[in-house]
């Protein structure tokens, strides 16, 4: 049986439903502005032989400078254009392995030494980084984004069968361990069983309607790769928006010009139209008028969800990590068990009961069992041997109570010291906290970052009595840990003072047994200086 892939299952969309539209681009009213002046519509016939042609493109181009196939080529992109999934589709359809990076790593040391580690051949840019070119040992190649040369001549090979096991991309965690993010090797199976997953979260309400969704992250990340395959599977179409952060006034349009049905976005940005929607009236109609709002990557917060569910907005949670894709999704409707997460069909999951010591006081009532969720080997999705734990599974650090009938599930939380950004990548809060303490101690008594939810990070430092003024400290925290937040992702730096708060020692809420800091307190006692220095209500 063939191994699926996003190209199979294109290739069998293509023939089902050619003349379907599969994007809607926007075209703006002037270059400076986020108005759409109309969306242009490409058909499945043309996505599918535009991916052709882009093959062709890189097969002609890459094998002149004699880098073979089943080389590794990374591409350095935005992610969130038309073109871009072409070039990705493409590379891989040319018979290449895509390594995916993403605009957010702008440091060309740290995706050097990326591309060195699994031994890539070449690598495709974005324009805009043109300057960083020179610092690469590979070939580099400037991402086209205007017309093709002819390439009509080019025959492309097609004699690769994969084995399970034979890599098919290379994707990044979302956030940086040691100053880089950590590699993930997928391998055609992996990639099959996403496939398979993916068909599972995206099944039409009526088939006799195409879906129409939006585009919901950048393409070199997990989220967008998976929910693309999902909505082809279908014969769906998907919006791109103008940003990821898209405004209301732009939802709007688009379920109002573009037929938009199906709303998937991160938890952070549904959480500002949902907010909108308690005084808008319009949109709130319009919301509830979806057959679906799918949320990602962050939880929604009790109140959000639960004003959602009440005022007739059919939500549903689809979790997800970059190590394994999609994991889980909630039940959905209108009935009390709606927001209650299950498996994905076709997965094999353990849900391990957590001992008396592991690591999550203060993320649910005390009496409550909590278990974490655990990707068995045997599932197809469990990530690359290296990522997995001495017992051979894949541990997540994702805890849960049972809830409801067996089998269903209520998110409580994590076990780590990662947090997730506003758009759902990961930041490690440890490595900031480490090197701020190795950094700064003769100045710092003890710090934590928080910024669940946020674009970045923000840094609290309990002073030490003899400190300087509360200005000068932080600049001087600043000057010190800048070498460290270069080679971190943007969504993971702090680089500015109005993200360090300096307090008095013993100020931040700790927890009564081992006085650790609670993050989530620090969070919710700070919540009116933090929406102040990240600009909310503005």
């Amino acid at each position: 049986m063939q191994l699926r892939t996003h190209l199979t299952v294109l290739d069998k969309a293509a023939a089902l439903y050619s003349s379907r539209p599969v994007f809607k681009v926007p075209k703006l009213a002037k270059p400076d502005s986020d108005e759409v002046a109309e969306w242009s519509v490409i058909s499945y016939a043309q996505f599918h032989a535009d991916v052709e042609r882009y093959a062709k493109y890189w097969t002609k181009t890459l094998s002149k400078d004699g880098i073979e196939r089943r080389s590794v080529v990374a591409l350095w992109l935005g992610g969130m254009t038309y073109i871009d999934v072409l070039h990705i589709y493409g590379i891989f359809k040319a018979g290449y392995i895509p390594q995916l990076f993403s605009l957010r790593l702008p440091n060309p040391d740290v995706v050097s030494e990326l591309l060195q580690k699994v031994g890539a051949q070449a690598l495709v840019y974005d324009p805009s980084y043109e300057s960083a070119t020179p610092t690469f040992s590979v070939p580099v190649y400037q991402a086209l984004f205007t017309e093709l040369p002819d390439v009509e001549d080019v025959v492309l090979c097609n004699d690769f069968i994969p084995t399970d096991e034979d890599m098919a991309m290379v994707f990044h965690t979302s956030g940086s361990t040691s100053g880089s993010p950590k590699l993930i090797r997928c391998t055609y199976k992996w990639l099959d069983n996403i496939a398979a997953k993916m068909y599972h979260t995206a099944i039409p309400n009526d088939e006799a309607r195409q879906d129409v969704s939006v585009w919901m992250g950048s393409m070199c990340h997990i989220a967008q790769t998976c929910t693309l395959i999902g909505w082809l599977h279908h014969g769906a179409c998907v919006v791109q928006p103008t940003k990821i952060a898209f405004s209301s006034d732009e939802l709007v349009d688009m379920i109002t010009r573009c037929g938009l049905n199906r709303l998937n976005q991160f938890a952070s940005f549904l959480a500002g139209h949902l907010k909108r929607s308690r005084h808008n009236t319009k949109l709130l109609a319009l919301l509830q008028g979806l057959d679906e709002v799918v949320y990602s990557g962050l939880m929604l917060t009790p109140e959000e969800e639960t004003w959602a569910y009440k005022s007739g907005i059919k939500l549903r949670n689809l979790f997800g990590n970059t190590e394994c894709g999609a994991m889980l999704i909630s039940i959905g409707g209108d009935g009390p068990d709606a927001r209650f997460l299950r498996p994905i069909e076709g997965t094999r999951y353990g849900f391990f009961p957590l001992d008396s010591n592991g690591g999550a006081e203060g993320l649910a009532n005390a009496n409550a069992q909590l278990f974490e969720l655990v990707i068995l080997a045997e599932s197809s999705d469990c990530p690359d041997p290296a990522l997995r734990a001495a017992d051979g599974h894949y541990h997540t650090g994702d805890l849960f109570q049972a809830a409801g009938a067996p089998g269903s599930w209520v998110f409580r939380g994590r076990n780590d010291d990662w947090i997730k950004s506003e758009n759902s990548l990961r930041c490690d809060t440890k490595a900031i906290e480490d090197n701020v303490r190795a950094t700064c101690a003769d100045l710092v008594a003890e710090c934590i970052v928080v910024g669940n939810g946020r674009p970045s990070p923000a840094l609290f430092v309990e002073a030490k009595a003899d400190a300087a003024a509360a200005e000068a400290l932080k600049k001087t925290v600043l000057r010190r840990i800048r070498p460290f937040h270069s080679r971190r992702y943007l969504h993971e730096r702090v680089m500015t003072a109005e993200l360090v708060f300096v307090v008095k020692p013993g100020t931040l809420p700790r927890t009564a047994t081992k006085g650790n800091i609670r993050r989530r307190e620090v969070e919710s006692a700070f919540q009116t200086q933090l929406d102040e220095a990240y600009g909310v209500g503005r």
